[in-house]
């Protein structure tokens, strides 16, 4: 996009990532334009993601920053867990406390793209999801609204869920390709509705979680396709709402249903074997998590000073704590 602007100042997480960087072509990455790909998996177990063959997301957890010991929302269900990873707070303070999303309050506690286009109306915005209640609902905004530049919107209820995923991740690419995307959401439900379906997190949820790993692969060659990949800066973050109980189900406060992985990794140098990935350099080991600290890392990334005004729960995953 022409004529972006940019602050004036960078925050600490930033400033902290480009010193380190110095010195090894850091002049050159600093120089790059910052842009975010969060995909969002739904209900995804952490020892089943490990059981199951994803050379995807294991080419850029081995180059990047991987925690399969993070937390999610009580209760550990996808409209409270969905809204805290987009927002950055816990239910008790954007409301949401179940799948009728009765109680929500984005006005006050938008996502990150939201708050991006807030603070600087000229970063590009995108979002895709098969799950109709994070981009509609009636009677007030969903957590993804129109204030979005560029929204996919599907139902998987209807297009059936594999095909929805198909569908949403194809829109994702082209988008990728065509246009300049600063901030990006992907959201893929296949595994979520195929382990309620078989009630299990037997072979058809596992190949429901092998199918979006290809489509993660997917979206991550249509990122360094980009024609002006080599003057951008990707961090892609990669999570998941809940766990869940062998029996497929979840909503309680088990480590099954409780327990999430969170990924953050760059696109450059993350290839398989790779060890180098400038966009986590410096960052401290992986450790304690919480799904809150997702937004605030895509905030970062883009250059925003994270506001103690906007009371946000979580903080950045680069930072120590």
């Amino acid at each position: 996009m022409a004529g972006r602007k940019r602050p004036g100042a960078a925050s600490a997480w930033a400033m902290a990532a480009t010193a380190l960087l110095c010195g090894a072509g850091g002049e050159a990455l600093a120089a790059q334009t910052p842009r975010v790909l969060l995909i969002g998996i739904d209900g995804v177990r952490p020892d089943v993601l490990a059981e199951v063959p994803t050379p995807s997301i294991d080419a850029l957890a081995a180059s990047g920053w991987y925690t399969a010991r993070a937390r999610t929302t009580t209760p550990s269900v996808s409209g409270p867990s969905w809204s805290s990873m987009l927002t950055g707070v816990w239910p008790g303070k954007h409301g949401v406390t179940n799948n009728n999303f009765t109680g929500r309050d984005y006005d006050a506690w938008p996502s990150f793209l939201v708050r991006a286009e807030r603070e600087r109306p000229e970063l590009a915005t995108f979002a895709a999801v098969d799950w109709l209640p994070l981009a509609e609902l009636p009677e007030g905004g969903p957590v993804l609204p129109d204030a979005i530049d560029m929204r996919v919107v599907l139902n998987g209820y209807d297009h059936g869920w594999a095909e929805g995923d198909a569908e949403v991740t194809a829109r994702a690419v082209h988008h990728l390709g065509e246009a300049d995307p600063d901030a990006m959401f992907v959201y893929l439900g296949n595994p979520d509705e195929t382990s309620h379906r078989h009630g299990s997190i037997g072979t058809e949820y596992r190949d429901a979680i092998a199918l979006a790993d290809r489509q993660v692969g997917m979206l991550i060659d249509a990122v360094r396709a980009r024609p002006g990949f080599a003057n951008e800066d990707w961090l892609v973050l990669i999570s998941t709402d809940h766990g869940r109980r062998a029996d497929g189900g979840h909503g309680g406060d088990s480590p099954e249903e409780m327990t999430i992985f969170i990924l953050a990794s760059g696109v450059a140098g993350a290839d398989e074997g790779s060890a180098a990935n400038p966009a986590t350099a410096g960052w401290p080991p992986p450790g304690p998590a919480d799904i809150v600290d997702i937004a605030p890392t895509a905030l970062a990334h883009l250059g925003f000073e994270i506001d103690p005004a906007w009371g946000l729960d979580g903080r950045p995953l680069g930072v120590s704590r």
